[in-house]
């Protein structure tokens, strides 16, 4: 017997589309109508051989913050690449960029 899940994004916008509030839940992971400040989802057409995307975040997400969200999401990117691929030469330069990115920034490891 197969299953489904579903993981939903509710987007408040403001008159000009821009998205003022996001929450979002995943029943099956116990989160229901958290709020967010961005997310980015992306999307594999396999007929188009394309990404398809979408990138979303509130006006009052801090910079500082997206700065750190874009460098986790990086490192969290490249460990999905190495899981999903084995390819342990590219995995290591993809964290050599990572911390470059995260040296220009100055994000401190705490």
């Amino acid at each position: 017997m197969s299953k489904t899940s579903e993981i939903k994004v509710i987007i408040d916008l403001d008159q000009n589309n821009v998205p003022e509030k996001l929450t979002w839940s995943a029943q099956d992971g116990g989160v229901n109508n958290e709020e967010a400040k961005t997310v980015l989802l992306s999307i594999w057409d396999a007929k188009a051989k394309e990404t398809l995307r979408i990138d979303l975040w509130t006006k009052d997400m801090p910079v500082d913050e997206m700065k750190i969200f874009f460098h986790q999401t990086l490192v969290a990117m490249t460990d999905t690449f190495q899981r999903a691929t084995g390819d342990e030469k590219m995995t290591g330069a993809m964290m050599d960029f990572c911390d470059y990115f995260a040296e220009k920034l100055d994000l401190k490891k705490e």
